[in-house]
């Protein structure tokens, strides 16, 4: 300090001096400067004239400065070897080894220092042709080359506060000296010479705690220490086995314990051995950041262009053009322009000893403008720096400019590879290397509170910057283990161009999202996007313009303006951002040479594995090294994530793809296509500050508000592999693929759920608003047994999935906490709990079977016995039938809490395919609409259940069905309708041929189909398809229940009242009636079917969409299990632990699965080498076995802790209310319920050509209904509450062959009641345990014709004129075999002979593979063996154990063939037939209820005819009492037949008819 001064005062009296003794020579100096200078701009400066040169040399061996900025504070310099000469206009300095310390602490170390100053440079001249702007051709050059410069900075020193005392004693010392040369005056100042820096190894350092980085390598000795001393403890165990199995019982105890004990201190030892030698081989880890470089080329260019304070403003207008500019101008301290261009071979960030770089960089070229300025401060924005330099001098003040230093650039650089890792894992480290940064520079002297590294980035940088990137990558980690290398997110672009401007970044480019694991699953790119075109747009919430950054003026401490009260001074008030509006656009409808399509691959692994990796990313990171242990007590900085307000993304793409694969093992998936569309979504984020008195975090919460997207062309299939997964872990190729939907159009609308409390009372009344809102144009779906088994098990595999997520969460045993003292709480929408009753609902009940209920049961019983005479069935309510379904009613209740969803549909079709018939079934409707509401959780008898009901409204729908053989399934094509077959009825004109073949809109008319739907009819080979239903309107509703409540809306709902009066509750309380039920209401039915269609309607309805989930009794007994044991429990909370046991072992098996997927994850890398080695296919195919066998083990263990957490729930719901936990044993409860209900329909039965009629059968009021319980027996019920069937054969001689007597048609009668109770299945033989048949009185007018023409309908291909078996041997005949004992000229083949009657389509379902054409009959896909054989045959017999149908009063008029005789209004009564314990099928029960009415009529006819009072006729009319009696009876009724009217019972005339047949 002092040998500074002493020069300076030196060179201050050289120049008065000269300024004395020669003061002439002062002016012409400054005119000859300002001369040549103002010719700087147009040419190159002239050469001076010749001037006598000064060579100097200087070599100093070693060198040291120490220069003390403060008492305390002090830089130190130190040189070896310098050597500086000086030729003539150059200067050339060399340090082999130069070092710079501040406050004793070694920072900066150069090597192989060369500096040189030359007038030119060659090479320089070669820097400046790439940019044409610049006028300055020649210039001086600093040339600065540096064989590796290390900057290392110690862990916690303050640099910035030695900095700071530095830069303040410049500047006293320069205001100290520059005051004597301010009367000369001021020269312009010349062009700064050019700089040339070579680097060829940088690295800067922040060395880390050498505590943390002992602790870390302790840990890490004592993880091996500890499988070390393991090892030598199974080694020592071995040892004393075999001692003990040498010396046995000799061996003392005491000898074991010692050598026990021996070893326990051996390990310690070598523990401390260790320790002490941790450090002699490899050094300490040190480094807590590194920064290297290699081949650092810096050429930085001046140019008169932008040189100069005017010059260098003009630059900054240019490069922010956004920033509005002070109209006063800017007042610049600092200002300079450089034109520059950088080329690095290498640039790489390390964290710690992390894997991984934070940030590598190879062969990155940059050229560009740089701008740098400070503005000159107000006088408030000066602060007064006092320093304290000691004597003689004393405390001096010095005067500090606060503005920051900012920057203006444009930037174009080339990259050939950028990769970019980050994880929450490293935050920790990161926030000490946060910590260190803030020690570099020191914290402005406004006393405002800091700006966030965003808006300080806006405040400091300013223009733009391109990047061409070859190859960039995005590795997001996936794990809380900093060391992992295998579980991340890889985000991979190819050709990648990114350009950075204010509030704008602009991706373009192909990206690969790719998910790394150890697993087979590894390297899955499960997004594709090329072309793609992403744009991030930031908008920066502010009071004021977010751009306006020189508008910002700090303060110094001692000129703080006033504020109000209670409000902190903040000088960037306008400019610091409140909240930031994020706008992502993925645009990929650019046009390229390459034509590639979007894509997304997705597992069900993948999923699982991007929910853990949300959560990972999403977890709060701990505060490190804060509070007073660590001297840090500085506020927490706020994160990005929190300042969001609004985020909104939007996606383009011309056509898009997307897989979705259950998983390797199962080879089941989905694959959607569509062509353009269009997503936008919006959400907004909400920061809730949590309760208490502690201090927390913010909880942030996301909410959806809007969400829009237009998808055309969509096309979804479902696919499947016939075999298993291969060895070498990869997808079948020959994955079989089948259409499930496609539709022209998509569009989807979401809005707010979550919106304040007065928006949501100004909607309570509009049924219009939906949450969600879809409509989909002409949607075509294919439903087949290939579909559903597929889709099955999807949904299997996502539902037990998402059970197990559930059962192993924290909050599985957490139940639901009701108060029985808090009363309920108004729902949200107005509707309060009281009015949700929903109306009554009646369910008629089967005889045999009264209800339990004692006063209910025993009026029915009452009102049964007085109406038998009247032989009608009655309801119980004097509405109509559809007021009783239970769908109805449960839909109809007002408890709704949200309208959740509204699907729209326009020109719908449905192609339904049957698994035992050829030929579809199509389903169209005009105009469809299914809603979804959410109700309000409800107590179902002693269970609380939340109710979710679906509503799907259908217009103009139609029927129709194929006549002839069509294309499968399999083969790829598909019929599909018309539009102008869908559509509205609209006037038509029937001009062309076609038109009039088509029939209108009337049923039974040919329609033609399509297969490709982007193609005209016309230009196609097209099938035409019956119409079978004409235009209808349809009703469906479907209601589940769920056991998953949501604990808000839980809390609204009291605890249940138990009811004095159980008769008067209402049946939907009951647990009987709170099932899932489904209800179909067709209101008027227009039907036509041929015997073909009619069989492919009752396949569908069997196989499609009556399907029922198997195993259901299992888990129903099962859970009845669970249930006992907590009841029986002394103390049922010991239950707890046992969940909490099997859960454990499930997250054993979970990470079991986990480990062995990684073992075979490094066997298949080792393949990749070695693909021959066959210990390693050995081994992996051990692995698999045993990856199979622990997700089986998952599988049944993951169920039994469902079923035991949910029964634990269950159980403290009903200990909480005091209510009974077990039912009684005897009581089975409902599991669904399905209804269908017609209110009219007309049945016209035709010929296989489908015009030609046969018989036209009308019912009314039409419903089945079907019940499944939980122990697998379902319930049948169908009824009818008026039915005629007319004959449209040719010259029928009856036009009406069957209606009821009485002529009422009244909403209280029933015409026919059927019910059926069924058990489960036998062996494959179908159990009906009851079966029942109620018929009011009928008239009957048949004909021989039209009856072999029903029965030729219904039994296609058997012959039902032979003559019955009429004893009881040969009766049983029938039995076991499902064939019936024919002669052998009418034998047919086994798998012809697959009989059906009219019940079995009420009862369970037809199989009726015989009763189709052989061209609508599928061929075996395999050989059939005799295991096949016996299934088929038991699936086509059924096992009756108890039948009973009531006698039936019958008008009976029959019309013979030729020498037959004709019967007219002949009244008879159709006996009470019952059956106890046969095995028959369909058609045997039909033969033997034949037989039976037969014998009994025959009596009849003849009383009818001769009039004749028989003592035995109440004998006939009633059941018959013994068998051989009733053939004595038969033999004489037969007897007085031929002997009075001849009429030919006996085998003598067989070309005579009968009534029902054809004697032999």
């Amino acid at each position: 300090m002092y040998l500074y001064q002493h020069v300076l005062a030196t060179l201050q009296c050289r120049d008065l001096l000269r300024a004395t003794v020669f003061p002439e020579t002062v002016p012409s100096l400054a005119l000859e400067t300002s001369g040549t200078t103002s010719e700087l701009e147009g040419r190159a400066p002239e050469p001076l004239p010749p001037k006598r040169l000064l060579n100097l040399t200087l070599e100093v061996s070693t060198a040291k400065l120490t220069a003390f900025v403060a008492e305390d504070k002090f830089i130190t310099l130190a040189a070896e070897s310098v050597s500086l000469s000086r030729h003539g206009g150059s200067l050339q300095a060399y340090c082999p080894e130069l070092a710079a310390g501040f406050d004793g602490n070694s920072i900066f170390n150069f090597k192989e220092v060369e500096v040189q100053l030359l007038p030119e440079l060659e090479e320089m001249i070669l820097h400046r042709n790439p940019f044409p702007a610049l006028q300055t051709l020649r210039n001086r050059v600093w040339l600065l080359s540096f064989g590796s410069v290390s900057v290392e900075f110690p862990y916690q020193y303050d640099f910035s506060r030695t900095l700071d005392e530095a830069v303040g004693v410049q500047k006293w010392l320069k205001g100290l000296h520059q005051g004597t040369r301010a009367w000369a005056s001021p020269s312009p100042v010349p062009l700064p010479p050019d700089l040339l820096l070579k680097v060829e190894h940088f690295s800067w350092v922040f060395l880390d705690d050498v505590f943390e980085v002992k602790l870390h390598d302790n840990y890490e000795l004592m993880k091996d220490e500890s499988k070390e001393s393991a090892k030598r403890l199974q080694l020592l165990d071995a040892k004393v086995a075999a001692l003990r199995k040498q010396h046995g019982e000799l061996l003392p105890a005491r000898k074991i314990e010692e050598l026990y004990a021996s070893l326990e201190r051996k390990n310690i030892e070598i523990y401390i051995q260790r320790s002490r030698r941790l450090y002699g081989n490899t050094p300490m880890r040190r480094a807590l950041l590194t920064w290297s470089l290699a081949g650092l080329e810096l050429v930085a260019l001046a140019d008169a262009s932008f040189h100069g304070p005017e010059h260098v403003v003009e630059q900054v207008q240019e490069l922010d053009p956004g920033s509005p500019f002070p109209p006063e101008g800017l007042d610049l301290v600092i200002q300079w322009c450089r034109m520059l261009k950088c080329n690095v071979k290498s640039f790489l960030v390390r964290i710690r000893d992390y894997p991984r770089y934070l940030f590598e960089i190879r062969d990155w070229r940059l050229m560009g403008r740089l701008v740098g300025t400070e503005q000159s401060g107000q006088p408030c924005s000066r602060r007064r720096q006092i320093l304290h330099l000691g004597l003689p001098w004393g405390n001096v003040a010095v005067e500090r400019n606060m503005p920051p230093l900012k920057f203006y650039h444009d930037f174009h650089s080339e990259i050939f590879q950028y990769t970019v890792v980050w994880g929450p894992c490293w935050d920790p480290a990161w926030t000490l290397i946060g910590q260190c940064v803030d020690l570099l520079t020191k914290p402005s002297a406004d006393p405002s509170p800091p700006l966030p590294w965003w808006d300080k980035s806006r405040l400091l940088f300013h223009g733009d910057w391109h990047m061409d990137i070859e190859q960039a990558n995005l590795h997001q980690l996936a794990t809380e283990d900093p060391y992992n290398t295998t579980e991340n997110m890889h985000w991979e672009w190819s050709h990648l161009s990114f350009h950075w401007k204010p509030g704008q970044f602009v991706f373009k480019g192909d990206l690969d999202i790719n998910v790394r694991t150890a697993s087979k699953y590894d390297d899955c790119c499960f997004l594709h996007l090329p072309d793609l075109c992403m744009t991030l747009d930031l908008q920066w919430l502010c009071h004021g313009n977010p751009h306006d950054h020189h508008s910002v003026t700090l303060r110094a401490p001692e000129f703080l303006p006033e504020v109000p009260l209670g409000q902190l001074h903040d000088s960037y008030r306008a400019f610091r951002s409140e909240n930031l509006n994020l706008s992502i656009k993925m645009d990929l409808t650019r046009h390229s040479g390459t034509i590639s399509q979007p894509r997304i691959l997705l597992y069900s692994s993948t999923l699982r594995w991007m929910q853990n990796f949300w959560a990972t990313w999403t977890s709060v990171t701990r505060p490190i090294c804060r509070g007073k242990l660590f001297n840090n007590l500085k506020p927490s900085k706020k994160k990005l994530g929190q300042h969001y307000k609004q985020l909104s993304y939007t996606a383009l793409f011309p056509q898009l793809q997307v897989h979705y694969w259950a998983s390797f093992a199962q080879q089941r998936g989905i694959q959607i296509e569509c062509s353009q569309g269009h997503v936008f979504t919006r959400g907004t984020q909400r920061l809730i500050p949590q309760a208490g008195t502690v201090m927390r975090r913010l909880i942030s919460d996301w909410s959806v508000t809007q969400m829009v997207s237009d998808l055309s062309q969509v096309t979804v299939h479902l696919m499947a592999s016939p075999t298993e997964e291969n060895a070498d872990h990869c997808l079948d190729p020959l994955v079989t693929k089948t259409h499930l939907l496609s539709l022209s159009s998509l569009t989807y609308q979401r809005h707010s759920n979550r919106t304040a409390e007065e928006e949501l009372s100004a909607r309570d009344g509009d049924p219009t608003f939906h949450t969600h809102q879809l409509h989909l144009v002409d949607l075509r779906i294919s439903w087949t047994t290939t579909n559903r088994d597929i889709a099955f098990g999807l949904y299997d595999g996502y539902k037990k999935a998402a059970v197990l997520k559930r059962n192993l969460s924290t909050e599985a045993l957490k139940g639901l906490k009701i108060d029985p003292q808090m009363p309920a709480k108004k729902p949200k929408r107005g509707v309060p709990t009281s009015a949700s009753a929903p109306p009554r609902v009646n369910t008629p009940s089967f005889s045999g079977q009264p209800d339990k209920g004692s006063s209910g049961g025993a009026y029915m019983l009452q009102k049964l016995i007085e109406e038998t005479d009247r032989f009608v069935v009655f309801t119980e309510e004097e509405s109509g039938m559809s007021d009783q379904l239970c769908g109805i009613a449960a839909c109809q209740t007002d408890d709704i809490y949200n309208r959740n969803c509204l699907i729209e549909l326009v020109n719908c079709q449905m192609v339904l395919r049957g698994a035992e018939t050829e030929g579809c079934v199509i389903v169209s409707a005009a105009k469809a609409q299914l809603l979804q509401c959410q109700h309000h959780p409800a107590w179902y008898g002693d269970t609380l259940k939340q109710k979710t009901s679906w509503t799907c409204l259908l217009d103009g729908m139609q029927y129709f069905a194929t006549t002839e053989s069509s294309p499968t399934e399999q083969d790829g094509r598909q019929l599909w309708l018309e539009v102008k077959n869908i559509e509205e009825h609209r006037q038509r004109s029937l001009d062309s041929v076609q038109e009039l073949m088509e029939s209108g809109q009337a049923v039974g008319g040919m329609v033609t189909t399509t297969t490709d739907w982007n193609q005209p009819a016309e230009a196609q080979q097209a099938q035409q398809v019956q119409r079978i239903i004409s235009r209808c309107n349809c009703r469906m509703y479907y209601i589940s229940y769920s056991h998953d409540i949501d604990p808000e809306l839980a809390t609204q709902i009291k605890p249940p009242e138990v009811l004095e009066n159980q008769e008067k509750e209402d049946l939907l309380k009951k647990q009987e009636g709170a099932v899932d039920t489904f209800t179909l209401i067709h209101h008027e039915l227009e039907i036509s079917t041929n015997p073909a269609q009619y069989a492919m309607i009752l396949d569908i309805v069997n196989n499609l969409l009556l399907h029922v989930e198997p195993k259901r009794k299992e888990h129903s007994e099962k859970k009845q299990r669970v249930r006992f044991q907590l009841e029986i429990s002394s103390n049922p909370e010991e239950q707890r632990s046992s969940i909490l046991h099997l859960q454990e072992a499930v997250r054993q098996h979970v990470a079991q699965i986990r480990q062995l997927e990684k073992q075979m994850y490094s066997i298949m890398k080792s393949l990749q080498d070695d693909s021959k080695n066959e210990n390693l296919l050995d081994l992996n195919q051990k692995l698999q076995l045993q990856l199979n066998q622990e997700k089986a083990n998952l599988q049944l263990e993951s169920e039994e802790l469902n079923i035991l957490i949910r029964c634990f729930k269950d159980f403290q719901l009903q200990r909480a209310n005091k209510m009974e936990l077990r039912k009684q044993q005897e009581d089975v409860s409902v599991v669904r319920r399905t209804e269908f209900y017609f209110a009219q329909a007309r049945w016209r039965l035709t010929e296989e050509d489908g015009q030609l009629g046969i018989a036209e059968l009308e019912l009314q009021r039409f419903l089945y209904s079907k019940v499944n319980k939980s122990d697998d027996t379902a319930e049948h019920l169908l009824e009818l509450g008026w039915f005629t069937m007319n004959n449209l054969l040719p010259n029928a001689v009856y036009k009406v062959v069957l209606r009821p007597q009485s002529s009422c048609q009244s909403g209280r009668q029933l015409a026919l009641r059927l019910f059926s109770k069924v058990r489960p299945p036998v062996g494959g033989i179908s159990v009906k345990e009851h079966f029942e048949v109620n018929v009011v009185p009928l008239t009957i007018q048949l004909t021989h014709q039209f009856f072999h023409r029903m029965m030729g309908f219904f039994f296609p291909g058997r012959s039902v004129e032979d003559d019955e078996v009429g004893d009881e041997e040969d009766k049983s005949k029938l039995v076991t075999t499902g064939i019936p004992v024919v002669k052998p000229r009418q034998l047919i083949a086994t798998d012809d002979a697959v009989p059906l009657g009219p019940g079995k389509g009420v009862a369970q379902g037809l199989t009726r593979s015989s009763g189709v054409r052989r061209s609508f009959r599928k061929s075996p896909e395999h050989p059939v063996d005799d295991i096949d054989k016996m299934k088929e045959r038991a699936a086509m017999n059924n096992s009756f154990i108890y039948i009973k149908i009531p006698q039936v009063p019958l008008c009976v008029s029959y019309k013979g063939e030729k020498n037959s005789v004709d019967w007219g209004d002949l009244n008879l009564v159709l006996p009470c037939l019952e059956y106890h314990n046969n095995t028959w099928t369909w058609l045997d029960f039909a033969m033997a209820v034949k037989r039976d009415s037969r014998k009994a009529l025959v009596a009849q006819v003849i009383k009818e005819k001769l009039r004749l009072k028989s003592a035995t006729g109440s004998e006939v009319r009633g059941k018959l009492e013994t068998k051989s009696d009733l053939n004595m009876q038969q033999q004489e009724e037969e007897e007085k037949a031929r002997l009075l009217i001849g009429l030919s019972v006996g085998d003598k005339n067989p070309g005579k008819k009968s009534i029902f047949g054809r004697r032999k």
